[in-house]
């Protein structure tokens, strides 16, 4: 992300977890850019985020502690692409009224989806802005974890990890223990994370393990259903 002479003034898509934590935290070291607001997708139904099955509650104390104020996408149980974008068009529209001009993201290395995001952010005007964007993933937890940032897993991919990786604090024997198959940042999906603590809040998260429930999805492609371990936390005095 290189300085442009101006303030970009920009939405984050925050997903709560380790790759959102780490470009935000790169974002906020660039005094050329001003991050509006954080926009998280939550499903209505269950009001979790989407995907990571987070509790709501635990997302509203990521805004509080780090001062950023959150625009939420809230989704029907199981939305198809054409309403996923419609709502979603909607959201933006309205942060482009906000004068917002460029949105950013934590992807890595994901080429297809980054396309996508580019080419539905130009159809209302908006750049993307990507801070950790083919860095090596084996780099950005260390350096992650040398920050101070603190994370667990809340949701993993069952044919990859199994059960006692649900709930694990990245640490290093977390990365040694990962098997070879499965990128250090999770970034094809094997797990996903929830940030407690690290330099870019005002204060930890206090948080406490609850029970973990396991969860098959159709296959995009038919087939076998997928799964995924989920573990709930929950906020704690």
């Amino acid at each position: 992300m290189r300085p442009t002479g101006t303030v970009i003034r920009s939405f984050f898509n925050w997903s709560g977890g380790k790759d959102s934590a780490l470009a935000l935290y790169h974002c906020k070291q660039n005094p050329e850019v001003d991050i509006a607001h954080l926009v998280t997708s939550v499903n209505a139904h269950h009001g979790r985020i989407s995907m990571h099955g987070v509790r709501e509650s635990l997302l509203d104390a990521q805004a509080e502690a780090l001062g950023i104020p959150m625009r939420k996408l809230y989704l029907p149980e199981s939305p198809d692409m054409k309403e996923y974008e419609s709502l979603m068009s909607r959201l933006v529209t309205d942060l482009v009224a906000d004068q917002c001009t460029h949105a950013i993201f934590g992807d890595i290395f994901l080429e297809d989806l980054r396309r996508y995001r580019e080419e539905k952010l130009a159809t209302q005007g908006l750049q993307g802005l990507f801070p950790l964007w083919k860095r090596d993933t084996s780099e950005l937890i260390r350096e992650f974890l040398d920050l101070g940032f603190k994370t667990m897993l809340v949701c993993v991919d069952s044919s990859l990890l199994d059960q006692s990786f649900a709930g694990r604090i990245i640490d290093s024997d977390f990365l040694n223990d990962l098997p070879e198959n499965v990128d250090p940042c999770g970034e094809n999906g094997e797990f996903h994370t929830f940030v407690f603590d690290g330099p870019i809040f005002q204060s930890p998260i206090p948080v406490a393990k609850r029970e973990v429930v396991y969860r098959e999805y159709p296959a995009p492609q038919g087939g076998k259903p997928i799964g995924f371990y989920f573990q709930d936390i929950e906020t704690v005095p």
